[in-house]
Parts: C-alpha cells; sequence; structure tokens
C-alpha cells in the first residue's frame, strides 16, 4: 500500500478532546496531583503541509558537531562545590520531611542558587541548542535514595516528571534486564543492551544520569533536528516532504488506556501549532517496525518501499551529523525531544558480580503556557503532556529496575 492511502480508523481517534482534567487528578493516586496525560493522536485538522514548512532553519537550533567537539565548555556543567552542597541540603530536608518521591516538586525542594542555573538552563534547552552534560553529581558516594531524590529534584527545575511505561514508572532505569531485543513489538528497548537508533522521547526533555558504566559500548550519540531537515532539504527533500505526511503509524505495544487504540498515525516532522512555528520531531524507528502484527491482519498499511528508504536515509543523515559524547559516572545528560534525536550504541556489561550499566532516566513535560512548544496535540497546554499512561496507573518511583 501506498503511504499516503490510510485504512479507516474509528472515530474516537479523531477526537480532540481529553476526556478528564489532568492538572485536577485524584491525589490519593497522583500525590501532586497531576496526571500524566498520555500518548494522544495529533490534531489532524491542525497540521500543516510541506508547502508550509521551512526550505531552510536558521538560528541556535541549528548546530553541527563540529561546533561543539573538542569545545566542552559550550555545553559540559561541572558542579561546583558549593552547587554539590546545596543539592545534598536540599535531599537530606526532603527525606527527612518523609514526603513520597512521587510528590516532589520545585516547591518542596529548594535551590536558591542552582535553581537560577536550572532555570537559564531550560531556556537553552527548549529554544536554543536543546543540550547540556553535567559532570560531578556524587552518583558513586550517595546512596540510591538521595541520588533519586536530588536528581528528580533537580528535574522539577526544567518541567514535570512524566510516567515513561504502562506501570507507572515516573523514575526510570535504563539497564539491561534480560528483555530480547528481538521481540520489539512487546519490549522496549531501553531494557535491554542493544543499539537505540536516533529517536526522540515521549516528553519535552529527557534526562539521563550514569550511575553505572558498561564495559565497552553504550556510548552517547546527539543530533540537531534542525541540521538535518536543512541536510534533508539539499539533499533528498522527497524524504523531507513524506516525514511530514500523516501515514506513519506508531505502536503503542499494548500500553493503553480503556478504549485507545493500540497504534497512532501522525507526521514524523510537525510544525508548531502557533507559537513561533517552529519544526518538531517525533520519532522512533523501533515504534514503527514493530506494527507488523496490525498490517498482517490488515488493520493498519505496511511500510512502503518509500517509507523504508526514508527511514534509512534519516538514520545515515543523522549519524553522520551527530555529535559523540561518552557517560561517565556522575554525569547527567539533559536533552529537547522537540528538535534533537539521540542515540546509543549497543554494549557489553562487566561479568557478575560487577554492577550493570545504570541509567536514571527522566521525561519531564514543558506546557505551552509555561513556555513549551506549541504542539498539534490536544494536551499542549497539559501540565503533564505526553508521557506513558495507562488508565489511573499510579506513579512510581522505583530505585532500581523492576
Amino acid at each position: 500500500m501506498a503511504p499516503g492511502l490510510l485504512v479507516d480508523e474509528p472515530q474516537q481517534q479523531q477526537l480532540h478532546q481529553l476526556s478528564k482534567r489532568n492538572d485536577d487528578a485524584p491525589r490519593h493516586i497522583f500525590p501532586d496531583g497531576i496526571r500524566t496525560s498520555g500518548q494522544h493522536a495529533p490534531l489532524y485538522d491542525k497540521l500543516k503541509p510541506y508547502s508550509s514548512f521551512p526550505k531552510e532553519i536558521t538560528g541556535p537550533t541549528v548546530w553541527t558537531a563540529a561546533e561543539f567537539a573538542g569545545r566542552p565548555e559550550r555545553w559540559v556543567h561541572p558542579f561546583t562545590d558549593s552547587e554539590i552542597s546545596e543539592l545534598s541540603r536540599a535531599a537530606d530536608a526532603f527525606i527527612a520531611r518523609g514526603t513520597p518521591l512521587t510528590g516532589i516538586s520545585r516547591h518542596n525542594f529548594p535551590l536558591p542558587t542552582l535553581g537560577r542555573i536550572l532555570t537559564d538552563l531550560r531556556d537553552d534547552l527548549l529554544n536554543g541548542k536543546g543540550f547540556v552534560l553535567f559532570k560531578r553529581f556524587p552518583a558513586d558516594a550517595w546512596g540510591p535514595l538521595k541520588t533519586a531524590v536530588a536528581y528528580m529534584g533537580l528535574g522539577t527545575y526544567l518541567g514535570y516528571f512524566l510516567s515513561q511505561n504502562g506501570r507507572g514508572h515516573v523514575l526510570g532505569h535504563v539497564k539491561d534486564v534480560g528483555d530480547d531485543p528481538t521481540q520489539i513489538h512487546t519490549v522496549r528497548i531501553y531494557r535491554t543492551a542493544a543499539r537505540q537508533f536516533f529517536h526522540s522521547d515521549d516528553g519535552d526533555l529527557v534526562g539521563l544520569l550514569c550511575v553505572h558504566r558498561a564495559q565497552e559500548g553504550g556510548e552517547s550519540d546527539i543530533v540537531s533536528v534542525h541540521h538535518v531537515w536543512n541536510t534533508l532539504q539539499r539533499e533528498h527533500p522527497d524524504v523531507a516532504e513524506l516525514l511530514t505526511r500523516a501515514v506513519w503509524y506508531f505502536d503503542r505495544k499494548g500500553e493503553v488506556s480503556d478504549g485507545q487504540e493500540e497504534w497512532i498515525r501522525q507526521p514524523v516532522v510537525y510544525l508548531e501549532n502557533g507559537g513561533k512555528g517552529r519544526v518538531y520531531c517525533k520519532w522512533d524507528p523501533y515504534y514503527v517496525r514493530s506494527l507488523t502484527r496490525f498490517s498482517d491482519a490488515g488493520l493498519v498499511p505496511p511500510l512502503s518501499a518509500e517509507q523504508e528508504r526514508a527511514m534509512q536515509i534519516l538514520e545515515e543523515t543523522c549519524q553522520r551529523e551527530a555529535l559523540h559524547m561518552v557517560l561517565e559516572v556522575g554525569d547527567i545528560q539533559f536533552l529537547s525531544n522537540a528538535h534533537l534525536l539521540h542515540a546509543r550504541t549497543a554494549y557489553k556489561d562487566f561479568a557478575p558480580p560487577a554492577p550493570r550499566r545504570h541509567l536514571l532516566r527522566l521525561w519531564l513535560a514543558t506546557p505551552e503556557d509555561e513556555g513549551g512548544w506549541a504542539l498539534p496535540m490536544p494536551d499542549s497546554h497539559e501540565k503533564k503532556r505526553g508521557g506513558v499512561q495507562v488508565n489511573d496507573t499510579p506513579p512510581k518511583a522505583p530505585l532500581d529496575a523492576e
């Protein structure tokens, strides 16, 4: 089936209204009173045709690897001793109060000095180069609880934490737990040691804190979506055009609420619905390739030859233009999911009893009315827009993978 041909979809997939107010959720389930909005189909009538997209993007969101490779002062922030002390005091005080970790917020985690730095950083993540690497976080000195509290406390100054899976995990664990990476229709790749191709996560920002390194591999690559867009416009404009069409089906891998479809039809590249009219990307090839159980049954179209080619060209372009980095223990990487894609090489862990590679992950939302991008999504103004929410599954912040 050609990529322009769509199967019929239930009317509920076209609904533009959310079923409930997620910022007024029952506090006996959601301690901060805010429910993760979850995955939604875009507002199809707000999607723009390819002719509306810029032929070339300019500004601080457009960068090349050469601008930052060998110049860590432009993107690396080592925590100072005083910043670590401030973070330590805030974490100790939070733990002493006995507040559930799922109830942490910037209001109950005061950072008088570091908080101002994070506020400035937030603007650069949203509207500038889109990434930062913190170093010297004492992950090897603090225990799991204090590490988690301090890390999530930092995150509250950048956005609202989101549920990252159907189990409600707001503190994620990127760790090989033995899942089979070939079963991509059920397995989330972050729970394996397999390669992760260039992708974005289901939140405005993503944070990764390295607790343990692998023996080899597991290295990080990031790329400017806007630079990739400019490159595609010069080299493969037909691919750029195809990425703007709502002919891509994304698997939800069973993480659905009652009455929702098992997939979402959407473009890969959007324009903002108002705002600054910027190009926005939402992509993960694993979620596109894992739908064969539905395409074999005739429920969604199979990937066309044109789509397969576009996926290959997109990945190769990202690889060619990416900035490479290695996360050491105590490094924290914060990235924009709106205008960056990121990837990870496959890795091999040390033999037991050495700990396995382990990153703590945060997905953070930055709603439209708090400076976030104006997305053509029904939850653009929600505080915890995006993420993965199954019914009223309560948030959890486990201290290790489960």
